[in-house]
This record gives structure tokens, C-alpha cells and sequence, in this order.
């Protein structure tokens, strides 16, 4: 058998500059919207206020970047273009706390490498402008105003095998506009301005110019009325980039840190803030192509960022819909690493676990309040320009026999004399006006409670809100033993009573389990043991895994422990999910805890249990309730967190105004 043939010797070597150069370019620039990227960002680290891109054939021709910063002096022209110049840091400090959105120094260097670049540039304090020719290194004097222009033309001219991987102008063209359109995301206080072949595709003109967005140094001495103004700036910048429905189906977020870690010591640097919006579930969409994260005002893709917001909309978001947000991290530079790749579009954070609790909290906390309170706030705004003495065409038509006088509680227009009472009992026959309370009584048997508390399920007093204040209205009658029909002050208002109901058990059950033992770590899941082991083949982060977080598994009811060195055997599972695949079970929650925290995966299993419970001891379809039993509901969906969504994501209510109902007759035409 002959010997395998060695390959030539090749002796170590130093390779060149340019082509040194060009490898990096490989990693820098993938497409036009890559060096838009990298320019803007250079113009905004200048103190840019306007920023204007012009661009040819979808940038392949031309990339032109002006802005109205600083500009270069000079004397450091020649010096922009060669690899690892740059202002922004200058020793190990200023590279673990970055606060600009550019500081490698390779962005340049590697464009001009596969392109043809010049800098024409006039710095602040200046009489003139030079223009830097990045080919020849020639520099001469021109006419511009204070600020910068970068062109980049015939791009990737040099590298043609990289040119056949573009795509079409259009396509490219899309790129460029996103890519600027991210920038103004995290940028209210600059404008920006897109041209594509002498015309002008998009601008977004600045707002909140007298805010600083560029280096938000958010503490606790930051004043309510400064984060106001941000947020109110922000949300015009929303407005005109992603569209007035964008806003209007999107719920503001300002969260911020406590002062102390959860492990009992002192938060290092200033807090983490996160705000932003986020979208209502109602308003998820097919494809994530509304997540936006930005980290310190740089958009970033992290896995813990989008696992934390996601996490967050779990019970509220129907099957595999992706819910749309804006949302952004501000938090001590020197506790994020953003020296992780070429695009500085990756991060990593020192503490991921708090970014993480931090982002699923304030997330959390935004979706949490009813979206019923806030419409009914915004119809009284409306409201309050109308005139006293003329009656506002959106105005509740209840009759004055059921106004209550300021000496008599709401609830007693409900009770067994009241007209709309006395009608629901004649056309209900055999069935009486029961306690309100009656109706949350589950059929679980309080065996079957995870707290072995007997009223687990037993509601609390309706909240007792003044006349005028009921977001979801009153009750009229029940349609198809399905749905409940009420009346408010915009129209007619649906209820999906089961749907509802189930919310308002698992609300109740989670803060129960919550409340209970509080302290001790004694709570775990019931496991029923397999009489066959069901064993699979596993990978070594899943053998790991296993044996790291056996104490977490077993506290899920999951007994998962090695069969083989490569093969691993489930041998008892959830009582409740007992008649499951054990096998997709396990992978599951092993890849769960290989990704994020268990505190987080135990939660969620808790969770999930909670609302298979909570689905068993709803209210059913075709049950007759009474008026009373109606707005017993109703008050409580008012007072119940993420009421406006079942436990499967599915909408609880949905609204009819007048406007819409005087359509469908044809009134006023």
C-alpha cells in the first residue's frame, strides 16, 4: 500500500496589507447595506444631526454618506483610511466601556480595499474643506460646509467573485433603506434622508432635537419629566418609521432596575432601564420582521434579548404568531462586551441573567394591565371636549331607571328587583339569581389543587369601580350560551365567557403557587414513573445537561438519568403529562435548560400545569348565566392582569363601536 502523498511545503509568511485588508473586508462587508451601516455609524459618532445617504444601482454604484458633524481635520484624512485608525478608543479602558457605535478602526480601511473611496470632509473651527482621494492618497482643498461626505464607489469592483453574490438593485436597495432605518429607530434627535438614483425614498425628519440620544446616561436622578420627553420623541420617531398602526397597537414600556441585585448586594454602575414599546397580542404578526433590540442605542441581535421578550408574551400570543417590539437596554457600558464581532451586531453581557429578568419584566409589567382601562381613558378624553348639554353620540343608552344614585352601589343594579334582572329570570325559567361568587366555584376536586387549599378557585370581590368607570360595560344577555353581550360607552362589547373565565383562574392560581411556601424549596410537580424506561439517543451537551440539572429535572417531575455513555433514559414523567411523548419532552426541556436560566424553565412548567388546570375548571360553553353572574365577570376580566387574552393567546372581548354598528344599517347615509 503506498504511502499518502504529502503537499508541498509552504513556508510561513507575513501576507500583505492589501490583502490583509481584503479578509477583513470579507468579514465587514457582506452587501451595500453593510458599508451604509458602518458609515452612518461614523456619522453619528461625529455628532451628526442630519445625516443624508445617496445611493446608485442599489448601492453597487455609489454609496454616498453626508452628515453635518464635527468633521476630520486635516491633518488625520490621510490617516482614516489605514486599518485599526480611529478616535473613538485608545487604550484597554476605553475598549471595555464603548460608548460609540463604531471603535475597531477596520471599516474604512477594508471598503477602500474593495472599492473606490474618498473622504471630503470640513472640521469644525475650519475655512475650508479637503477632499482625500483613498486611491492615491492625494488630498486638495474644496468647497463644503462643516460636516462630512464618505463615497464608496463600483463597490467590490476589486473583488468581482464577491459582486456575483449581490442580488438585484431592488433588493439591495431594501438592505440600504433597512439598515438606515435602524439607525432612526434609536436616533429621534437626527434626521435622516434616503435618495436611490436622484429621488428621494425615505426621510425621517429629527424630533426631540434638544434631547440627547447618543450617550443616555439614565440614572436614578434622571427626572420624570426628561424620560417623559424621550419617550414622547421616541414615539414620533416610531410613528413616521414604522406607521401610525405600529403606535396605536403598541403599549409604552419605562422599566428600570431595583437599586439592589436579587441576591441581596448592590447593583454595580447605573441601573438598567429598558424602554420602548411593545405590541398588544393582538398585533403579532407571521414573521419577526418587527423585533427591534437596541443595547446602549446600538440595534443588536442577542439571543437573550429575544428569548426574554418572547418569554414574556408565552401565555398571551396564539400558536406561532411573533409579537412586534421596540425595546431598548440602556445599562453601564463596562457590563456589556460589544467587541465580539466585525459587525458589531453581537453582544455579550456580563450578568445575561439580570439583562435577561430585566427585559422579561418590564415586558411583562406593560402587557399586565387590561387594555380595557386605557380605551376607556381615551374615550373620555374625547368626551370631555363635547358639550355638557348635548348628549355625545358614543354615550352609554342606558335607561335612567338603571343609573345609580351616589347613595346607591353599582352592585344593587344587579340584584333580583332590577328591571334587566327581573327580565333575564323570565326569560331564563327554573334558573335563579345565584351569588356571584358561585360561578368561580371550579369542579376540581380540591385533591386535585396543587396548594390543597379548598377555595383555590374561589373568586375575589368584583372590583367596585364608580359608575362610568367599567371599561367593559354592563352586561345585556348571553348569546348561544357562549358569548356575553355588554353595553359601554364606545357600543357593544363581546365576551368569550370561557375564555375569559380560564384567564381569571390561572391568574389566581399562579399568584397562589406564588404565595405558597414562599421561601422554601419544597414545591415540586407530581411524576408518575414509567413502567419501560424510554431511552434516546442524546449529544454531549444534552448528557451534560442531564447530569448538571438532575436536582431542576426532578423538581419538573422529570427523572432523566445516563442508560450509556451516549444514550439517556426518561423514567418518570409529569403525572399530567403522562400520556405525552416522554422522549420529545425531555430533548425539550433539556434544551431549554441548556440555553437559559432553570429558575426560568421551572417557572415555566409551573405554569403551563396551572393553565391545563385552569382550562378544566372555567366556566363551559352553554352555561346559563345570569345578569349578575355576567358582571360578576366582567368586573373581574377589569381587575385581572392579561385579561384581554386567554391562556392560549386567544382574544377574550373585542369592541363594536356605535360608528361601526351605524355602518352595518346604513345610518346617517
Amino acid at each position: 500500500m503506498n504511502a499518502p502523498t504529502l503537499p508541498p511545503r509552504r513556508p510561513i509568511r507575513e501576507l500583505p496589507d492589501a490583502l490583509i485588508s481584503q479578509i477583513a473586508a470579507g468579514e465587514v462587508v457582506e452587501r451595500p447595506a453593510s458599508v451604509v451601516r458602518e458609515l452612518v455609524d461614523n456619522a453619528l459618532d461625529a455628532g451628526a444631526r442630519q445625516v443624508t445617504v445617496r445611493l446608485l444601482a442599489g448601492g453597487v454604484r455609489l454609496i454616498a454618506v453626508e452628515d453635518d458633524g464635527m468633521g476630520i481635520l486635516p491633518g488625520e484624512l490621510p490617516i482614516a483610511f489605514k486599518r485599526h485608525a480611529t478616535s473613538k478608543i485608545g487604550n484597554l479602558h476605553d475598549l471595555e466601556s464603548v460608548a460609540t457605535m463604531g471603535f475597531r478602526g477596520e471599516a474604512l480601511a477594508a471598503i477602500n480595499s474593495i472599492a473606490d473611496c474618498a473622504i471630503l470632509s470640513r472640521a469644525s473651527g475650519q475655512t475650508e474643506a479637503f477632499l482625500l482621494d483613498g486611491r492615491t492618497g492625494e488630498l486638495r482643498p474644496v468647497a463644503r460646509a462643516q460636516g462630512t461626505t464618505v463615497e464608496v464607489k463600483e463597490l467590490f469592483y476589486s473583488t468581482p467573485a464577491r459582486r456575483k453574490f449581490l442580488k438585484t438593485d431592488a433588493t439591495e436597495l431594501a438592505h440600504c433603506i433597512e439598515a438606515v432605518r435602524r439607525h432612526a429607530l434609536a436616533r429621534p434627535d437626527v434626521g435622516f434622508a434616503i435618495w436611490h438614483e436622484g429621488k428621494v425614498v425615505e426621510q425621517w425628519r429629527a424630533c426631540g432635537t434638544d434631547l440627547d440620544f447618543s450617550a443616555l446616561q439614565d440614572d436614578a436622578e434622571t427626572s420624570t419629566a426628561l424620560r417623559a420627553q424621550q419617550l414622547a420623541a421616541l414615539d414620533r420617531r416610531l410613528a413616521d418609521v414604522l406607521g401610525a398602526d405600529f403606535l396605536a397597537r403598541s403599549i409604552a414600556v419605562d422599566w428600570r432596575s431595583p437599586s439592589e441585585r436579587p441576591d441581596g448586594s448592590g447593583a454595580s454602575g447605573r441601573q438598567v432601564r429598558v424602554w420602548g414599546r411593545v405590541g398588544i397580542p393582538d398585533a403579532a404578526r407571521a414573521r419577526p420582521d418587527q423585533q427591534f433590540c437596541y443595547v446602549n442605542g446600538r440595534f443588536v441581535r442577542d439571543k437573550v434579548l429575544t428569548h426574554a421578550a418572547r418569554s414574556a408574551y408565552e401565555d398571551v400570543l396564539h400558536g406561532q404568531r411573533q409579537p412586534i417590539y421596540a425595546l431598548y437596554l440602556d445599562m453601564d457600558p463596562t457590563r456589556v462586551d460589544v467587541n465580539v464581532h466585525p459587525t458589531k451586531i453581537e453582544v455579550r453581557f456580563r450578568d445575561s441573567r439580570e439583562v435577561h429578568q430585566a427585559v422579561r419584566h418590564a415586558t411583562e409589567d406593560a402587557l399586565a394591565a387590561p387594555r380595557a382601562q386605557a380605551q376607556t381613558a381615551n374615550t373620555a378624553r374625547t368626551q370631555s371636549d363635547a358639550s355638557a348639554d348635548e348628549p355625545s353620540a358614543f354615550a352609554p343608552r342606558w335607561t335612567n331607571a338603571l343609573q345609580p344614585t351616589p347613595a346607591q352601589p353599582a352592585s344593587a343594579l344587579y340584584s333580583s328587583q332590577s328591571p334587566m334582572a327581573f327580565h333575564a329570570q323570565e326569560a331564563l325559567p327554573g334558573h335563579r339569581v345565584s351569588d356571584v361568587a358561585a360561578l368561580w366555584q371550579s369542579p376540581v376536586s380540591a385533591a386535585a389543587l396543587p396548594l390543597g387549599q379548598e377555595n383555590a378557585l374561589a373568586a375575589s370581590p368584583a372590583a367596585a369601580l364608580p359608575q362610568g368607570d367599567w371599561p367593559l360595560g354592563r352586561a345585556l344577555a348571553q348569546l348561544q350560551g357562549i358569548y356575553i353581550l355588554a353595553e359601554n360607552a364606545q357600543g357593544l362589547v363581546v365576551v368569550d365567557m370561557h375564555a375569559a373565565h380560564e384567564r381569571i383562574v390561572y391568574e389566581r392560581l399562579k399568584n397562589q403557587w406564588a404565595s405558597a411556601e414562599e421561601g422554601q424549596n419544597t414545591r415540586r410537580l407530581a411524576s408518575q414513573p414509567l413502567l419501560i424506561p424510554a431511552t434516546f439517543a442524546c449529544t454531549d451537551a444534552e448528557a451534560a445537561t442531564a447530569e448538571a440539572h438532575a436536582e431542576t429535572l426532578q423538581t419538573l417531575g422529570l427523572e432523566v438519568s445516563a442508560f450509556s455513555p451516549r444514550t439517556l433514559a426518561v423514567r418518570a414523567v409529569p403525572t399530567t403529562l403522562a400520556q405525552g411523548d416522554a422522549v420529545e419532552l425531555a430533548r425539550s426541556v433539556l434544551a431549554e435548560l441548556e440555553q437559559v436560566d432553570a429558575s426560568t424553565v421551572v417557572q415555566r412548567a409551573h405554569n403551563e400545569l396551572l393553565a391545563t388546570m385552569a382550562c378544566h375548571g372555567a366556566v363551559r360553553a352553554n352555561r346559563r348565566l345570569t345578569i349578575e353572574e355576567m358582571n360578576g365577570l366582567l368586573r373581574d376580566m377589569e381587575a385581572t392582569e392579561r385579561s384581554d387574552q386567554c391562556n392560549h393567546g386567544r382574544p377574550t372581548w373585542r369592541q363594536v363601536s356605535v360608528k361601526e354598528l351605524d355602518a352595518l344599517f346604513l345610518r346617517g347615509r
